[in-house]
């Protein structure tokens, strides 16, 4: 293995080498067990946020899934469901054009102050969101944008644009555009030449830019505290409601299931780095 330490180390090496995995095992253990403990507690049979006596000694009558019939049952909890269904893939398809074709341009040696407008674009990733929310309130409630679906959004996709901008132009950094060239020499058009020559090539990273954009989407609550109304009240406002006002036990069973999706689309993003490092050969197939 090549990770492995050598016969020949010395006493510090071996020292550095045991201590650097438990420190890394250590940080781990702080980033992971916060979201571990959730896991058991949304099963509580109680409406308690601790473990009972009854989980603790493993007694089947302590667990149930009452919370997440609570969720799959209650018209607020699917209310707000619905409207991060019906607003992320929105935001994400959007997200997706803007950030592909603001790489594509950002790519070419050619393009003028071109550090000065990447860091504009990806701005929103680095300003803080309640500065962001703030700007979009006052913006998007002069033009008449604020608390409608429209403008909740546009917010997102603005807030995911960064990410497929930086996933797609590292995709394009090994992008050999020769073939754009030997495209256009055989008499493709620019469009002709996006859809048969590039995209194809950079699509592992505009699918990873565009599952960054749905999960921004998806999580995000300042932005839609300050845009949206009753009627835009998704999963996150509803869980953030819920620990403000009512304290509602469902909240650890929807985080649960929020863990899960994203476990799902991390693991998705993973076998698309693969794939996308394969076909620009960084990787034997």
């Amino acid at each position: 293995m090549a990770s492995a330490l050598p016969p020949y180390a010395s006493a510090g090496q071996r020292a550095w080498f045991y201590s650097f995995r438990i420190i890394c095992g250590l940080i781990f253990f702080f980033l992971i067990f916060p979201v571990l403990i959730i896991i058991p507690l949304s099963f509580n049979a109680e409406d308690f946020f601790t473990f009972t006596p009854k989980m603790l000694a493993l007694d089947p009558e302590g667990y149930s899934l009452k919370h997440y019939r609570d969720f799959f049952t209650n018209p607020d909890w699917q209310g707000a469901m619905w409207n991060s269904i019906a607003i992320a893939p929105a935001a994400t398809i959007l997200a997706t054009g803007f950030g592909t074709l603001a790489a594509i341009g950002l790519s070419q040696s050619n393009m003028p102050f071109r550090s000065a407008v990447m860091a504009l674009l990806i701005s929103p990733m680095i300003v803080p969101l309640i500065i962001s929310a703030a700007g979009m309130y006052f913006f998007y409630s002069r033009i008449g944008l604020q608390g409608t679906y429209m403008g909740v959004v546009l917010a997102h996709a603005a807030l995911g644009t960064p990410f497929v901008i930086i996933t797609v132009t590292a995709t394009l950094v090994g992008f050999d555009q020769s073939l754009v060239r030997a495209a256009a020499n055989l008499g493709a058009d620019p469009v002709t030449t996006f859809f048969k020559v590039q995209m194809p090539l950079i699509l592992p990273g505009v699918i990873s830019g565009a599952l960054f954009a749905f999960i921004t989407s998806f999580d995000e609550v300042v932005v839609v505290l300050f845009l949206g109304s009753a009627a835009q009240k998704t999963l996150p406002w509803q869980m953030f409601t819920g620990l403000r006002e009512q304290i509602s036990p469902t909240i650890l069973a929807v985080a649960t299931l929020l863990v899960a999706i994203s476990i799902a689309l991390l693991t998705t993003l993973e076998l698309l780095r693969r794939r996308s490092e394969r076909l620009r050969g960084l990787t034997p197939g």
